[in-house]
């Protein structure tokens, strides 16, 4: 694996360690320890709680010196570890108590490699319900950056500032900043800084933890920045609180690690933050460079350490299905909203074209039998009877026993319109027009089919005053995997932003949902045979000798890629690189590079088809639509993704 292409991870750990209430000492060995476990996993950030060094719940012992000289002496202890080996790369955020001027300040200390990089105060304290913060700090509202002199040292102490640590740039705040209504994270994240650390000390009530969670992925995805949430846990006061621990990492809205909860154990959550995502939402999202040019503030940069690292992303799960959630209930949450989506985009087709007539072309394919499933859903809810949709079986020199008997039992489970029209004797007849042996079984001979089969279909639907709904889906557009004039156009393209893997999802979902005995084993039956155009004869009506994913490469595959390439807009390498873990137990490295390469070709050579495809509406993350995400010349080169490929 070339790890080079995964230069993008940056590790993080959220340590919430088990503190006594100002027994700093004890503190420190906690604070300790947590960085030696980080330290041999290779960890680039680790962040604690608020007011680690002493305990959150101190009460009026703040205003001791003999506390605060204590606090101040495991900063000092915690700069001499960070020096030794395997810790000096990291950069430590830890919760203390500093005094300045004469003033205390609920502080958040960065150390890096034997030095205190800079201190970051509390911006806006809880005065208000069970918390007293003003009684014993000051707010550091109005604080810009300032330089102080702290344990002989000269440190940036202020609000206004990120620290550039390892490729990235880090910004700091501290619990109530999270729950105002402009909290300090956004003005960092429109400084540039990625990776937000939040130092807390959350006490659990009831349904407090449901809008926590919440509000952190939401914030998250609001900066589009990596999240890092240490809260206090198990040791505070429980006088008047009680505080169990959170260590939770967001990244772009989305949770990668959180602790369990109400334990008295210390927590340590670890995940592989990916800048690439980051970065490239913020390149994609043309609001977050309006909102930065409006809004962004004066914000200086403290460098921290700068180290290039090339990690595996073990502490992060690589989705090998990213359009199809592993979770079953989460599965079928997808799968109905998807369908909803189609079928309310296909009721205000029928409604503006004043359509009750739909035709369809049912190969008993995956594809034509989604779209046949979402048109009865969509009659349904307009009131309009089934019989309005006309489902057209259009047998050809290869169509197979097994489909064609799926296309005709779920047409009459359905209690649609059914017709049979045979192909064969006018393509024949076009051979023979356009002088093409009937023997040759070229692309001349599979295209001719294809194209004869939608005239029959726009043919029919100009006959009935309907409408043709398209069956292609989003995987076969990527790919170019249509007959352009052919199965490529329609009228309506319903499958048009549902990838292969999904469409799969979709009619196995709607088998399990059915009463109906018969049409649910003829859809599984559908889930389970091999995807195939059927365009050539085959030798046995007990195989099919023409199977689409041994021409093009398994949909698995390549909806892996259309994901990584138009989401994120990774890089080959990094595509390569990915697929290798997430696909290690399905697919050796060649394969994968064979099918990638592929992938890479076709999708630049095809979009010429894509330039010119019908309306269909957008369902997941991506779409190819030139009128909606995707918009590229049909002349592109390919070359550089080519050259990249090969030098895998």
């Amino acid at each position: 694996m070339k790890l080079d292409s995964l230069n993008s991870y940056i590790r993080v750990v959220s340590a919430c360690p088990q503190v006594r209430v100002a027994d700093v000492d004890h503190n420190y060995h906690q604070i300790e320890n947590a960085i030696a476990m980080a330290a041999p996993k290779d960890c680039d950030i680790i962040v604690f709680p608020e007011l680690t060094t002493t305990g959150y719940t101190c009460g009026d012992l703040f205003r001791q010196p003999t506390l605060l000289e204590a606090s101040n002496d495991a900063i000092e202890r915690i700069c001499r570890y960070s020096t030794e080996e395997l810790v000096e790369s990291m950069l430590i955020v830890v919760g203390a108590p500093v005094a300045v001027n004469g003033v205390l300040y609920n502080c958040a200390v960065a150390i890096n490699a034997g030095r205190v990089v800079a201190i970051v105060p509390k911006k806006y304290l809880p005065n208000y319900s069970e918390f007293y913060e003003r009684r014993w700090f000051a707010p550091a509202m109005g604080i810009k950056n300032q330089t102080i002199r702290f344990m002989g040292q000269e440190v940036r102490f202020g609000t206004d500032m990120v620290i550039s640590h390892n490729r990235t740039l880090v910004g700091i705040e501290l619990c109530e900043d999270l729950w105002t209504a402009i909290p300090p994270s956004c003005h960092s994240a429109l400084a540039g800084a990625e990776i937000i650390c939040n130092l807390s000390a959350t006490d659990e009530v009831y349904g407090k933890h449901r809008g926590l969670v919440k509000m952190i992925e939401q914030q998250s995805s609001r900066c589009k920045a990596a999240y890092i949430y240490s809260s206090a846990g198990y040791g505070e006061s429980t006088s008047d609180m009680v505080h169990s621990g959170n260590a939770i990492i967001v990244e772009n809205g989305t949770t990668l690690a959180k602790s369990p909860r109400f334990t008295a154990d210390e927590l340590f959550e670890m995940a592989d933050i990916d800048l690439d995502i980051i970065r490239g939402e913020r390149m994609l999202t043309s609001s977050w460079a309006d909102c930065a040019a409006d809004h962004r503030k004066d914000f200086e940069t403290i460098t921290a350490g700068t180290f290039m690292t090339y990690r595996i992303p073990d502490k992060r799960t690589i989705d090998a299905h990213p359009f199809v959630p592993a979770d079953k209930q989460e599965r079928d949450h997808c799968c109905d909203e998807v369908l909803q989506i189609q079928t309310l985009g296909l009721m205000r087709r029928l409604q503006i074209t004043r359509s009750s007539t739909l035709v369809v072309g049912i190969s008993g394919g995956l594809d034509s039998t989604l779209a046949l499933l979402v048109a009865v859903r969509a009659f349904d809810r307009l009131g309009l009877d089934r019989k309005g949709i006309i489902g057209i079986t259009m047998p050809g020199f290869g169509t197979s026993v097994r489909t064609r008997s799926n296309a005709h039992t779920i047409m009459e489970q359905l209690s649609i319109t059914t017709l049979e029209i045979h192909i064969g004797k006018a393509v024949e007849q076009h051979f023979s027009d356009i002088d093409h042996p009937a023997n040759r079984h070229d692309i001349t001979y599979e295209n001719s089919q294809a194209r004869e089969r939608t005239q029959i279909l726009m043919d029919y639907a100009n006959k009935v005053n309907g409408l043709v709904l398209g069956t292609g889906d989003l995987s076969e557009l990527a790919l170019g995997w249509c007959t352009y004039n052919g199965d490529h156009m329609s009228m309506y393209a319903i499958n048009a932003g549902v990838p292969k893997t999904l469409v799969k999802a979709l009619v196995a979902y709607e088998a399990q949902s059915t009463d109906d005995a018969t049409l649910s084993a003829s859809l599984m039956d559908i889930v389970d045979t091999p995807i195939s155009p059927e365009l050539v004869p085959s030798k046995s009506d007990q195989r099919l000798d023409q199977v689409t994913e041994d021409i093009v490469g398994p949909y698995e595959l390549h909806d892996f890629f259309i994901y990584n390439t138009l989401r994120y807009a990774f890089r080959p390498g990094k595509v390569y690189a990915l697929a290798q873990i997430a696909f290690r137990d399905t697919y050796d490295s060649e394969t994968i590079k064979r099918w990638l390469t592929v992938f890479y070709r076709r999708f630049f050579t095809q979009q010429f088809k894509r330039s010119c495809m019908p309306d269909g509406p957008k369902v997941v993350a991506v779409s190819l639509s030139p009128r909606a995400d995707w918009r590229m010349p049909s002349d592109s080169s390919a070359a550089l993704w080519l050259q990249e490929c090969e030098q895998l």
